[in-house]
């Protein structure tokens, strides 16, 4: 897998662009929802499948100049990465259209940058398929009901292709991570009953006394 990532050519399965965001936040969740098929709803998952179910829908228009695409399937070789953008707007620029991807999000702007990335991997995909740069696109929070523009820098590029490289190792290995040390992170997880972050790492010489405890307790009962 890492291989494909370097644009060997390799026939690997690609990397979902939704599972950035996810190993963003946390790689073990990533690997739990597209490696182990493991997932759980809660409110924030609900809210945002509501939240993407008329951009899904696909369809384009033109408004104003700019040709507006919904759920658009994009894929970069080079990366190994493939998914659907939510809305593309191609706008006119002076050598032909300019590609403006943006991806619709629930509840409001996050400290952490998953969205960011999820976001910039579908500019690089839109750059390879296009030929042409994207500089930049925008996160729509359905909280705020507004927009935040997001440039692509080299920074953000460069820690969307090192999460795709991580990615693709964990792909490549078939081992789930360990949690992440963000405990914070896992009370909004909707995996977290069945992550057992906190069971994850016990020393087993604590687990074995426990069940040693729990034998003698039960030869001892009438």
């Amino acid at each position: 897998m890492a291989e494909a990532t370097e644009g060997s050519g390799s026939e690997t399965e690609p990397i979902p662009l939704s599972a950035l965001q996810h190993a963003v936040y946390c790689l073990r969740q990533a690997a739990l929802i597209h490696l182990e098929r493991v997932w759980a709803e809660n409110r924030f998952t609900a809210e945002g499948q509501v939240l993407h179910q008329v951009a899904d829908k696909g369809g384009s228009r033109k408004t104003r100049g700019v040709r507006r695409v919904m759920a658009l399937p994009l894929a970069s070789k080079r990366l190994n990465i493939t998914g659907i953008v939510d809305l593309v707007e191609f706008q006119p620029g002076e050598d032909g259209e300019v590609a403006y991807p943006v991806e619709y999000k629930r509840g409001k702007a996050k400290l952490h940058r998953a969205d960011e990335v999820q976001l910039c991997a579908q500019a690089l995909c839109l750059e390879e398929m296009t030929g042409r740069p994207v500089p930049e696109g925008a996160l729509f929070y359905a909280e705020t009901k507004r927009r935040l523009t997001v440039p692509f820098d080299d920074e953000l590029r460069r820690m969307t292709e090192e999460i795709v490289a991580a990615l693709a190792e964990v792909f490549a290995s078939g081992v789930t991570p360990p949690p992440t040390v963000r405990k914070e992170r896992c009370r909004a997880c909707s995996l977290i009953e069945l992550c057992r972050p906190d069971a994850i790492g016990r020393p087993v010489k604590a687990w074995r006394s426990r069940m040693v405890k729990r034998l003698l307790a039960d030869d001892v009962s009438p």
